[in-house]
């Protein structure tokens, strides 16, 4: 299942931020967050300050709840996300990019447009029954979520860096058992 360009990175930028919530937190600072804000594409309301950083950072836990929840619980809270933004869905043409979909007032919170873009972006997933696509990672210390969005739905681990340990893991335990 190939999504549309807005969904997967609504999808990418709620994981990153859901996974960069762990420690070690990766966005901590309001350079940080200019950081988060152009490498997933957002337009609108920036205010750019510390009180951002910490509206961002404080849904996140609802974000980690929502691509970890079951079909049916994730249906539950995106419709109460979408009910308590009062979202109201609207084709917009902006960017480069052709119509999409768009469900709050640019001029909102970048906090509350994130978790309604999210949503709108899990509509998609739940609709096409895709939930498969959302994993935690594969590594056991690891609590990372894992967006797959590849054809052969191949994806395990929620970086290279747990990637990578699992496999050393793996390599070793294979000498020690040819030894």
């Amino acid at each position: 299942m190939v999504f549309a360009h807005d969904t997967s990175l609504s999808l990418q930028a709620a994981v990153a931020l859901a996974n960069g919530s762990l420690d070690p937190v990766t966005i901590g600072t309001p350079d940080e967050l200019d950081a988060f804000f152009a490498d997933f594409g957002y337009t609108g309301r920036h205010d750019g300050d510390q009180a951002e950083v910490d509206a961002v950072l404080a849904i996140a836990p609802q974000l980690r709840e929502l691509l970890t929840a079951d079909r049916d619980d994730a249906v539950e809270i995106v419709n109460a996300m979408l009910r308590d933004a009062s979202a109201l869905p609207q084709l917009r043409r902006h960017d480069g990019y052709d119509w999409h979909l768009h469900a709050i007032d640019p001029d909102r919170p970048f906090a509350e447009r994130i978790v309604v873009e999210t949503a709108m972006a899990m509509i998609d997933v739940i609709r096409a029954d895709e939930m498969s696509r959302l994993a935690v990672c594969a590594d056991e210390s690891c609590e990372g979520i894992v967006l797959d969005l590849s054809r052969n739905r191949s994806k395990r681990f929620c970086s290279v860096t747990c990637g990578n340990r699992n496999a050393v893991a793996a390599y070793r335990a294979r000498q020690a058992e040819s030894d």
